[in-house]
């Protein structure tokens, strides 16, 4: 797709070089290079309000304030508007950071540094009061996806992965009602989804700088955030195929270098639910990318490994469900990693 001149010239990038970026499946992103710099455009899918945007410039804001590094949006002009609609298609400028990303975690080292990135994340926002203008409710509800889960295998008989996905929503259906469920915990300001492709390192590959993508942000329970770091970063082989196994290694050094970030203000409520949130989050994106796989719905998928949208999404729904079996056969080690980690980093 291109980016309209009218686009463009709303935030003073008459002149600028235009590249897709074709990582993300979600917004359409381009590189903006020009003689003001480099720059970020994004058109925002519309399963987002444009009100988000008023909370991602609250949030950066207040994360730039704190001293972390994080894109910033860059206002239309004259208007100075955060973001621009153009033919009924919404539009951001974002400031452009220099660094790189994974699509998967293969190093104890990167682990520890998105941990620790994550809890600095967390911790910058702890004072952020305000009224949530553009949030998407409901992400998390569990019960929600299921019974989505449910309606589409009645409703798309003659799908042609219908058998598949079938099968697989009764063993979902079954894990999701013996896992542990949790509440009563307060929610507090997150990043909404902190999948490893989310965070920037530097350009050495060494550092983790910052996140992108604050579309989801806002408060939610901290350990169903944990829960959906954890899922991504300590699967080393990716989620599109399998097999794959949650590795202990990574996720030793991932909550390690939240610890050492966090010790000041994880509640112990939070902390004891860690562990029941990881494998719940698995499930519960099993969960939506078999009914995805039904209902052809949501997710940009990728034409030049997959047949379809609904393939992409039941090869997803199958690898987090195996990801969640291979978490559940170590829980017992992952419960001791907590408690030795935040007591080590209590001590310090």
């Amino acid at each position: 797709m291109s980016v309209p001149a009218e686009v463009l010239a709303a935030f003073g990038m008459a002149e600028a070089e235009v590249t897709p970026v074709t990582r993300g499946l979600i917004n359409a992103t381009f590189s903006l290079r020009g003689p003001r710099g480099p720059f970020i455009l994004q058109q925002v899918s519309p399963i987002f309000s444009p009100a988000v945007h008023d909370d991602i410039h609250a949030v950066t804001r207040h994360l730039f304030d704190k001293g972390m590094q994080t894109p910033l949006l860059i206002p239309t002009e004259p208007e100075g508007a955060l973001c621009f609609v153009h033919e009924n298609r919404v539009w951001r400028c974002l400031s452009f950071i220099e660094g790189t990303t994974f699509d998967h975690l293969g190093s104890p080292h990167h682990a520890k540094e998105a941990g620790a990135l994550l809890a600095r994340f967390h911790g910058a926002l702890v004072d952020l009061k305000r009224s949530w203008k553009g949030q998407r409710l409901g992400v998390h509800d569990t019960d929600r996806h299921l019974e989505t889960l449910r309606r589409a295998v009645e409703t798309h008989t003659s799908h042609s992965l219908h058998k598949e996905v079938g099968e697989l929503a009764e063993t979902l259906f079954r894990r999701a009602g013996e896992l542990p469920r949790f509440g009563g915990i307060a929610p507090r300001v997150v990043h909404g989804d902190p999948k490893i492709n989310n965070i920037v390192f530097d350009a050495a590959k060494e550092k983790a700088l910052c996140f992108v993508d604050l579309d989801t942000v806002g408060p939610m329970a901290l350990p169903l955030e944990l829960g959906d770091a954890f899922r991504s970063w300590c699967n080393p082989a990716g989620e599109n195929k399998g097999p794959v196994t949650f590795s202990l290694d990574l996720f030793r050094a991932a909550i390690q270098g939240y610890a050492e970030e966090a010790v000041d203000f994880i509640t112990a409520p939070e902390l004891m639910a860690i562990s029941n949130a990881i494998p719940l989050i698995m499930v519960e994106l099993a969960t939506r990318f078999a009914a995805d796989a039904l209902n052809e719905s949501y997710f940009g998928w990728d034409p030049s490994r997959f047949a379809s949208r609904g393939a992409h999404n039941l090869a997803r729904a199958q690898v987090q469900l195996q990801l969640a079996e291979s978490y559940l056969e170590q829980q017992e080690d992952v419960d001791d990693v907590i408690g030795v980690t935040f007591r080590r980093a209590s001590s310090c």
